[in-house]
């Protein structure tokens, strides 16, 4: 659209009438150029260069309404300002449901000039509007597109990284058990069995990652089965033949999947070791959710936890647990009514925002 004078295509079969606008507007600042007809109109408008258009209603050949029908079908066509001798207000509000941005009444003495003017600077500047509008939604659509992509690379990404993290920790967790079992000290062969079920645990929330529809939470039910399957395939796996889990379904974010994870490897290696002197036994894993508080209790049916002799109470477990249950602001406690050990966990699944600078609580 030109910025410092604007060309109107009128397309009337009055030539003298035409001659009137092309004199009044020029003086005002508008370039006319005059098509005889519709079918002229059509042809110079494909030419390009115009910014507006001015089209009277009854011409031989193709109409008015039958012009402006074809004008809109060409892409990007400019605005269309109807002007007829006609009195019939059918004729205006038929053009304008058809189209036209605007509708005049001439005369041929072309005192009709001057609101011609107004017309078109009004349809010139909507034009202009709409143009400006259109462009800024494209650009929103683009960016949109733009960002939906880098989004979906992203994911593709994040899901490989923890494809190959889960895998390395897997790696690890493998060579671990191996030299577990080559050990033959007992007390090495226990601390290389602790230390792979610790990476297990976090390479078990990669596994989870990788396959899961969200990157950014883990189903902590469908973790923690895993992370028992695990355990029943380690080196002590043929004391684990009674472990259970019962649990509700919860959405939890990683890092606070991992931290329960290696929580219930230690408290499970714990029952495993010191529960059942002479053997196997039952062991239960369970998850319960009151909204966004949740209880993790792990429980076995054993000797009981002696704090004095009990090496549960003062080993690398328990400060493995006491910092794992520091991260999730959880409380631990032993229920003293269970015969056996019955250690019960009380955290919410997303801990509390921190206070802020210069806030204190209520006295």
């Amino acid at each position: 659209m030109t910025a410092t004078m604007p060309t109107l295509l009128y397309i009337d079969d009055d030539p003298a009438l035409a001659r009137l606008v092309d004199r009044g507007l020029t003086r005002l600042g508008v370039k006319v150029v005059h098509a005889n007809g519709g079918a002229e109109g059509l042809e110079r408008l494909r030419q390009g260069g115009i910014d507006v258009i001015a089209l009277d209603q009854y011409m031989p050949g193709l109409d008015g309404l039958e012009t402006l029908e074809r004008i809109l079908k060409i892409p990007n066509a400019p605005p269309v300002v109807f002007v007829t001798a006609s009195q019939d207000s059918a004729i205006a509000v038929t053009a304008l449901k058809a189209g036209a941005v605007d509708y005049l009444v001439k005369d041929v003495q072309g005192d009709f000039i001057p609101l011609l003017h107004v017309a078109v600077d009004s349809a010139i500047q909507q034009a202009m509007v709409r143009k400006a509008r259109d462009e800024a939604e494209a650009e929103v659509h683009a960016s949109r597109d733009r960002y939906a992509a880098l989004a979906a690379e992203r994911e593709v990404l994040l899901r490989e990284v923890n494809h190959r993290v889960g895998n390395s920790l897997q790696i690890i967790a493998s060579l671990l058990h191996l030299q577990a079992n080559s050990a033959s000290q007992d007390d090495v062969k226990a601390a290389l069995t602790n230390a792979m079920g610790r990476v297990a645990a976090v390479a078990q929330v990669h596994r989870r990652l990788y396959t899961s529809h969200d990157l950014k939470s883990v189903l902590l039910n469908q973790y923690l089965e895993a992370l028992l399957e695990d355990l029943r395939r380690s080196a002590e796996g043929n004391k684990m033949s009674r472990l259970t889990l019962k649990a509700e379904p919860v959405e939890i974010d990683p890092d606070r999947a991992v931290a329960i994870g290696i929580i219930v490897n230690e408290l499970v290696m714990n029952a495993v070791k010191y529960a059942y002197p002479d053997g196997a036994g039952p062991i239960h894993v369970t998850l319960d959710a009151d909204g966004d508080d949740l209880e993790l209790a792990i429980c076995d049916d054993g000797v009981g936890l002696n704090v004095k002799t009990d090496p549960r109470s003062t080993g690398m477990g328990q400060r493995i647990v006491s910092a794992m249950a520091s991260k999730l602001e959880a409380s631990v406690e032993r229920d003293p009514a269970h015969a056996g050990t019955r250690i019960v966990l009380r955290f919410r699944r997303v801990n509390k925002p921190a206070a802020k600078p210069g806030c204190t609580a209520a006295s």
